[in-house]
């Protein structure tokens, strides 16, 4: 959980460097030059405006179609991670038997209790980074959702709904529904996991740090969290809908008790 945190910091920020410092003011098109354009930005701002084509010319709504599927595509990859957190917590009393074992903190013991660590993980086919794998594979979207907006003018100039896709959210709906959405969906992919400091902060950052965000970026970007986030939670009420029941039992019988 120590290195999730740590690396959705230092994402976050790699989110604010390449939004800030690279070419926002200029225009996107097939002429762009750079792997990054080539490879990320232009073919998002192509997508966009061939689906905007085919549902009357709505950025908004070829955003909301385009996001479902970014996330379809990253499907198995998720349903991957869903799996793997399964087997981490499966394992999580043989690995409160290993810290216990070798709780003494010197360097010997530490890499003893490391290395068993990873055989555990090996004999369980366990990844403890798999659940790192859909942010690292997220940003680079993220990023190049953010300059397709604000680099293809037809997309920073267009409105949908209440708001304008290139202009931050004027009465903040957009950023607080993230925000919630994105807690609801940590909230039930925890469910059944066991509680400690470190997923309770977690918890409440990423939502936190979502709404930060989306006050201060496009609409469209915010458009892009809120639909990937639904999208998100319907997927794990599907995958684990078995596992949720079983734990929402169990914590109302715990409740009661």
């Amino acid at each position: 959980m120590k290195r999730r945190i740590l690396l959705l910091s230092t994402l976050f920020g790699l989110l604010l460097v390449m939004t800030g410092c690279t070419q926002v003011n200029e225009e996107i098109n097939s002429e762009s030059t750079g792997f990054w354009n080539q490879y990320f930005v232009y073919p998002l701002s192509w997508l966009i405006k061939f689906v905007a084509e085919h549902v009357g010319n709505s950025y908004g709504l070829s955003i909301i179609i385009v996001t479902i599927l970014i996330r379809l595509v990253l499907l198995p990859l998720m349903i991957k991670q869903t799996r793997s957190s399964k087997a981490m917590q499966a394992i999580q009393p043989e690995l409160k038997s290993l810290r216990e074992k070798y709780s003494s903190k010197d360097q010997k013991t530490q890499q003893k209790l490391q290395q068993e660590t990873m055989q555990l993980f090996q004999k369980h086919g366990v990844n403890p980074l798999a659940g790192c794998f859909p942010l690292l594979i997220q940003m680079p979207i993220l990023i190049g959702f953010y300059h397709a907006i604000m680099r293809t003018r037809a997309i920073a100039e267009d409105n949908f709904l209440w708001f304008d896709l290139g202009e931050a959210d004027p009465y903040y709906i957009l950023p607080i529904v993230a925000g919630i959405t994105t807690f609801i969906q940590q909230k039930i992919t925890m469910m059944g996991m066991d509680n400690n400091p470190q997923m309770a902060m977690m918890l409440w950052l990423m939502p936190i740090m979502i709404v930060i965000f989306a006050i201060n970026f496009p609409a469209a970007l915010s458009l892009y969290w809120v639909v990937g986030n639904i999208f998100m939670i319907v997927q794990t009420i599907l995958i684990k809908g078995p596992d949720l029941r079983q734990a929402a039992s169990g914590n109302a019988g715990g409740a009661k008790k």
